[in-house]
């Protein structure tokens, strides 16, 4: 099983509307590593780490978010594996 690192921006009406407690509990659930956090451009930034199918349900979740949220737009990068094992709510920048 191969393992894969991402950052995600998410753009659109992703800030008030529970998308970063959305997506932690979306990682949790596909059991990955990583964080997720506003920032002040208005854009929620996130990074998971874990099984390459898991990494790809992460951003599948990020494309569409939670129910109040409007995404616009996703960039997904490729990142170095750092062997994050833990998802944590990250404050904003």
């Amino acid at each position: 099983m191969s393992a894969r690192r991402v950052q995600v921006l998410v753009s659109g009406r992703v800030q008030g509307v529970f998308f970063r407690q959305g997506a932690m509990e979306e990682a949790l659930r596909l059991g990955l590593g990583g964080w997720v956090r506003n920032r002040s451009d208005g854009r929620v930034e996130a990074e998971a780490e874990g099984p390459a199918e898991a990494v790809d349900t992460f951003v599948a979740f990020c494309r569409r978010g939670p129910d109040r949220a409007r995404v616009d737009g996703v960039v997904v990068r490729d990142r170095p594996l750092q062997g994050t094992t833990r998802f944590l709510l990250e404050s904003s920048v």
